[in-house]
Order: C-alpha cells, then structure tokens, then sequence
C-alpha cells in the first residue's frame, strides 16, 4: 500500500481475506510487518515478510501482487522486483491512478478472479492433468487479461570504467536534466553507436509506453498504448524549434553522454528515484528489458487504456454541438448545393482560361 496509515484499514482487509478465508501466505513489506505483526504474531500467522538479502529473491516466491493506491504504488513493487516479475493487480486508491483501474469495492471478486480465473480465455488455454491425456475439452481454460509493460534497462557508466556502475530498470522513464545548473544541458545522443543528436535543453527523457502517459506527455510526447513495443525520445524544453519528440522500435539501443567539453554536469533519475550527478565522460546505456511488468486488466488490453484517458485526462471531452432543427439543415443544404454549383463554375472558366 502506499506509505502512511489512510489505507491501513482496507490493506488488512485484503491481508485478512487472502489469508484467513483462502488460506494463502501474504508477504507484506518489512515495516507493515514491523508496525503490524510483529506485536502479536499469533493473531496473523498467515502473515510473512522478508530481509533485505531475500528481496533479489521474491519473484521465487511470491504469485501475484496486491497493490493499494495510486501509480506511485506500482512503480514501486516495479522498483522492489529487479528482475522477473509477477502479475500485479492494483486498486485505485490514490489521487490519479492511471494505471489502478480496479476499484476497491469489488476487490474480493477480483481476486478470486485472479486466484481461480474469472474470464474464459480463447487465446491461451491451460490443459489440466486429467485433460493431457485424454480427448477431451481442456479442464482449465479460465483466467484474467494481462497487459505486459514494458521496462527500459538503464546502465550508468563512468568515464573510463570498463564496466557500468549501476543497473537500473525503469518502468515510467529516464531522466536526464540540468539540475540547478544555469547553463542548458549538451548531451550526445548514439543509437548502436551511431551519432544521432546533440540535445541542448533542459533535459531529455527515454520513456516506455507506459510513461508515454506520465512526465513525457507532459513535455510533448505522444501518448502510446502499454503493448506498442516502442521507446520515446522526449526532450524537455528543447531551444530549438525543429527538435521534436520521436518514436523508436523497441529493439533501439541508446547512449546518452556527457561530452568532456559541456559547460556543465547534468543529473539523471529513473522513475523519480536514484537522482544522481553525471559528470562529463559520463553516460547512460539504455535498452528494453527483458523483465516487463505483468498488469492484471480490469476489462480487456484497450477498454482499461481507454478509461484511464477519459477519467485522468478527459481526453478527446468537448461540449456537444447542438443539432440543427429542419429549418437549419435544409438551409445548410441549400447553401452546401449552391456553393458546389459556384465552385463548378469557376473551375471550369479557370480550365478554359
């Protein structure tokens, strides 16, 4: 759940269901653990946590995730699972939400959904043991729709080093900025190492689809839906007219460096966190990762998407135009007609002329 105590009441609702009623394991984050169970142990003796050596280890044992809030919430279990990743289902709880499309009311049916299968799948079909062998209908063919989100991994490199510095896998985007510096950022741009731009700017971003929706469209870019295999090069206030954002394939493999004769230094963050200076000589390696972030769908893979725009952007939301009465649309008509048959003229004493 998202930090503080607001939606302590509706978490140990979940932690009570899952556990208590369908007798699963719940994991819960250390300091919940601390503040919650670690009193009174006997009262949850469903209840288990981890260390932080197990946490490079909780995709081994950990099924799905549950998680409570508003997006902050999913980047962080993103930030908590380095590497594999197992299905997150979220439950808007937060202030925006884009990426929280299951409401908290209907959480017990959503995760027997999730637990047991909820939605006939034709696309993907699971053979029971008994149906292997046999010639009969596949025994299990229920399941929920899971929207694969892509994650960018960002190598930070030190000039000279042989090898990067840092690994960071981001699910929003990678930031590079100017910091507090007063002088406009020079950052090269390489694809595969190929020289492609020279960005001087406040900044430059390398978003995923996901965060097409968050500080990149915010800064211009496009809105790209979560299963687009595509990179966005966005750069942030750009002082130049003619530098606009781009889309990229997936596949794309950037560099962004410092030069060694940049007027100054820039920093760069990932998903908001880890900020950090870079000097020059300095870069950051980015590429798709192989460790996208599995998202259970409320309705299917577009309708979430969809719902999202229209209730966090109101997209594409205009007042109506009031219909024309039949007085209206006839003289529309008429004037649309008499217009065509000027238009017809005039075109053909041009053609003579």
């Amino acid at each position: 759940m998202k930090l503080g105590d607001e939606l302590l009441s509706p978490f140990l609702e979940v932690v009570e269901f899952l556990g208590r009623e369908h007798n699963l394991r719940v994991v819960v984050e250390p300091y919940v653990y601390e503040q919650q169970v670690a009193g009174h142990p006997e009262d949850y003796p469903f209840v288990y946590t981890y260390t932080q050596a197990d946490r490079e280890r909780l995709a081994e044992y950990v099924d799905f995730v549950v998680c409570l809030g508003g997006d902050g919430v999913i980047l962080h279990t993103s930030y908590l699972f380095k590497a594999s990743m197992p299905p997150v289902i979220a439950f808007n709880m937060g202030s925006m939400g884009f990426l929280t499309n299951h409401d908290f009311s209907n959480f017990k049916q959503d995760l027997l959904d999730v637990i047991y299968g909820g939605t006939k799948l034709d696309s993907c079909t699971l053979l029971s043991l008994d149906s292997v062998n046999s010639m009969d209908e596949p025994g299990n063919s229920l399941g929920v729709m899971v929207t694969l989100r892509m994650r960018l991994s960002c190598e930070v490199w030190r000039k000279g080093s042989r090898q990067p510095e840092q690994v960071v896998e981001v699910l929003n985007e990678m930031v590079i900025d100017r910091g507090s510096s007063a002088f406009l950022t020079n950052i090269e741009c390489y694809e595969k190492g190929r020289f492609i731009s020279r960005v001087q700017a406040d900044g430059i971003m390398l978003a995923t689809p996901t965060g097409s929706t968050a500080y990149s469209v915010a800064a211009g870019g496009s809105m790209v839906h979560p299963n687009v295999p595509a990179i966005l090069l966005t750069p942030v206030c750009p002082h130049s007219l003619s530098f606009r954002p781009i889309i990229l394939p997936d596949y794309a493999e950037l560099e962004l460096r410092i030069p060694d004769n940049a007027r100054c230094t820039a920093w760069v963050c990932f998903d908001g966190r880890s900020r950090q200076e870079l000097g020059r000589g300095d870069s950051v390696k980015v590429r798709m990762s192989e460790n996208p972030v599995p998202t259970i769908n409320r309705t299917d893979l577009t309708g979430d998407w969809f719902d999202s725009l229209e209730r966090c952007f109101r997209w594409s939301d205009r007042t109506m135009q009031k219909p024309l009465t039949p007085e209206q649309l006839l003289a529309a008509e008429a004037a649309s007609a008499q217009a065509a048959v000027v238009g017809g003229n005039g075109g053909g004493n041009g053609a003579a002329a």
